[in-house]
């Protein structure tokens, strides 16, 4: 490995860590904070996923390919179960579940070697690297903490403030109490 590699692997697994723990996980929290538990459940049509679906995949999507696929715990995840729950799981158990999901994972990236990036093993049916894997949770975690958001902008109808360019101020907001 070339004197940047070290360097970079590092980096790599840093980035991975605050995207998942200090961006899209207080962000999800926040909107289950906003939302009501029944707006937790609400889905706009059979075939769409409600907020807790979708908290609930994810959860079992980082503790697939993070915890099991890259951390070594056994892969106990049912995936269709995630879609199938029509709640009412409230709010604190969902984000419980996530936070300590979020955080194991945390645990098991922050001792990830190169070896362990650059190896290949199969996740999910998929043969992938450890990059990959890694790559994938946190694109994937991105993709669905946006569809969380935009199911919140929509049910509360307000904006979540959690955009604003460098040296905007940003508008104070209050929470509900939960």
């Amino acid at each position: 490995m070339s004197a940047a590699g070290p360097e970079f692997r590092k980096q790599f697994l840093i980035e991975a860590r605050h995207s998942l723990e200090k961006h899209y996980l207080p962000r999800i929290t926040r909107c289950l904070k906003l939302l009501s538990e029944e707006d937790l459940w609400w889905k706009s049509h059979s075939t769409s996923n409600s907020v807790g679906n979708l908290v609930l995949h994810l959860s079992g999507n980082v503790r697939q390919w993070i915890i099991s696929g890259l951390g070594g715990a056994p892969d106990v995840r049912e995936r269709d179960k995630e879609f199938r729950e029509l709640g009412p799981i409230p709010r604190r158990v969902l984000a419980a579940r996530l936070e300590k999901t979020v955080a194991e994972a945390g645990r098991v990236l922050g001792r990830l070697t190169a070896r362990d990036l650059a190896r290949e093993r199969v996740i999910q049916g998929f043969r992938v690297t450890g990059f990959k894997a890694i790559f994938h949770v946190a694109e994937h975690f991105a993709y669905h903490a946006g569809q969380i958001i935009f199911v919140t902008k929509l049910r509360r109808g307000e904006d979540m403030g959690f955009t604003r360019l460098p040296g905007e101020k940003r508008k104070p907001t209050r929470l509900p109490p939960i």
